[in-house]
């Protein structure tokens, strides 16, 4: 049971994080599809980083991968605001078009990194397992990561942000009515930027979130698994909204992980049910719930349209 709530947690984690990006991003007007490729790139900066500090102090590990992933999904994103903010590119295409750029990227970087340093190795994993004990907290046979105790702070962070603060409020306006926001000085293209480079930050973090969740190496060939997708899953049967976004990554981490540990429920175990329809779990309890909310979403009014000053 332990072993559930801790997978449970850690998922939970990656998918409020990613989510949260999302929100930010859409509540701007920008749809922000490209966040399976952000995380990616995210997890690529966050990985070399645990790869080269290797046994330093946990402290410096912490803050150091937090803020080179962060920066690295920043970056990332911009690729999406240049395209659909400055030159109005459909926010689709582009979104899907980081998604497969991301995988090639991170593996031809992490193959010529490791062929550079071993002329016999061009593989595109990633080996940090000498600094990843220092994402972890013990408590007797309980572990928790701290990027799960980062979650729950940007989690409230991002409420406070989002509705209490004048960005916030502006940030919304112009994914709900840009025209009429930009009819009071507020600058629209700016607060789309804002909305997509938070929602890099946060993707990126997500991104080293679930690639360090149970492994210590990382092939970069094989992606996120579509977190990027569940985390829009989340988002959008979250209603937009970060305190709803938080409990709906909880039900679909409890999913996620359940695809990790169900051999060891007795009960679980006695259905003789194949492990991939556990893994697919995760993937099928979306699409249910995508179905039977989608109809009531209310998505912010203005995403996904280019921003035209001269209409109104």
């Amino acid at each position: 049971m332990s072993l559930l709530i801790q997978y449970t947690l850690i998922f939970a984690s990656v998918l409020m994080l990613v989510a949260l990006g999302g929100c930010f991003s859409e509540h701007s007007g920008v749809i922000n599809l490209g966040l399976e490729g952000i995380m990616v790139i995210g997890a690529l900066g966050g990985a070399l980083a645990m790869k080269y500090l290797g046994a330093a102090p946990a402290a410096i590990v912490i803050i150091v991968v937090v803020l080179v992933s962060m920066a690295f999904g920043m970056l990332y994103s911009c690729l999406l605001g240049v395209a659909s903010i400055n030159f109005k590119a459909d926010q689709t295409l582009i979104g899907t078009a980081m998604n497969m750029l991301s995988v090639a990227l991170a593996t031809i970087i992490v193959k010529s990194i490791n062929l550079s340093e071993d002329p016999d190795n061009v593989s595109s994993i990633v080996d940090y397992g000498s600094s990843k004990k220092s994402l972890i907290m013990t408590f007797g046979t309980f572990q928790l990561s701290w990027f799960t105790v980062i979650a729950v702070v940007l989690l409230i962070a991002s409420y406070v942000l989002m509705y209490k603060t004048r960005f916030g409020l502006r940030l919304m306006a112009c994914g709900e009515h840009p025209q009429a926001a930009d009819s009071v000085g507020i600058n629209v293209n700016k607060m789309r930027w804002a909305g997509v480079l938070i929602s890099g930050l946060l993707g990126g973090i997500g991104g080293i979130t679930y690639i360090t969740a149970g492994v210590s190496a990382w092939k970069f060939e094989t992606g996120v698994a579509g977190f990027g997708f569940l985390a829009l899953a989340v988002m959008i049967f979250g209603q937009w909204k970060p305190l709803n976004i938080g409990l709906a990554a909880l039900l679909f981490g409890f999913f996620r992980a359940l695809s990790n540990v169900y051999s060891g429920f007795d009960f679980l175990a006695a259905l003789n049910i194949p492990g991939t329809v556990y893994n697919m779990m995760p993937y099928i309890i979306s699409l249910v719930v995508l179905a039977l909310t989608s109809k009531n979403s209310r998505a912010p009014k203005a995403e996904g349209i280019p921003y035209d000053k001269g209409t109104r």
